[in-house]
């Protein structure tokens, strides 16, 4: 960023340095509530309005310094959904969205889903919500059990398995 660089804004003469640190506090201030991703940062800086050059240069800063780091993100993401409980799809999904980068997003869903038991987890669900729908005819209670665990992202095949197997009992 250079020193002596001067802008315009409205009719206030502000330095490239002065943008450079709101940007950089302004990045702080969101990052001090959770940890975010590259993207979430840059949408929110450039929702703020500054320049591609000074949120270029505040992401830098903030992945120089370690504030900034999609592979943690995306660990600390993972396991705060998979508490819960969210299935792995969901997870996939949402590390997405968040602008995570495709081989970082399998690296880390292969060493949740290593540590996740997710038919347990599945099992536990519907177990719980069984006792909710005492009088229902077991069409419906499939079908609402069904659509809730897809809605958590576990799979249809665990969902399903576990649905059959806990009805007959």
């Amino acid at each position: 960023m250079p020193e002596g660089s001067k802008r315009f804004k409205g009719d206030t003469l502000v330095s490239t340095a002065d943008v450079f640190q709101r940007a950089k506090e302004y990045a702080f201030l969101l990052l001090k509530f959770r940890q975010r991703s590259e993207k979430e940062i840059r949408q929110r800086l450039e929702r703020k309005k500054f320049d591609t050059a000074v949120i270029k240069d505040t992401l830098a800063f903030l992945k120089e310094k370690g504030f900034l780091d999609d592979r943690r993100f995306a660990v600390a993401w993972a396991e705060s959904r998979l508490k819960k409980p969210f299935g792995l799809r969901r997870v996939r999904q949402e590390l997405k969205i968040k602008g995570i980068c495709g081989e970082v997003i399998d690296e880390v869903s292969a060493e949740a889903g290593a540590r996740y038991p997710e038919e347990e987890v599945v099992e536990a669900i519907v177990r719980k919500r069984l006792k909710g729908f005492v009088g229902e005819d077991t069409v419906t209670i499939k079908r609402r059990l069904y659509g809730y665990l897809l809605r958590r992202g576990f799979s249809s095949d665990v969902a399903t398995e576990a649905i059959n197997r806990l009805l007959k009992q």
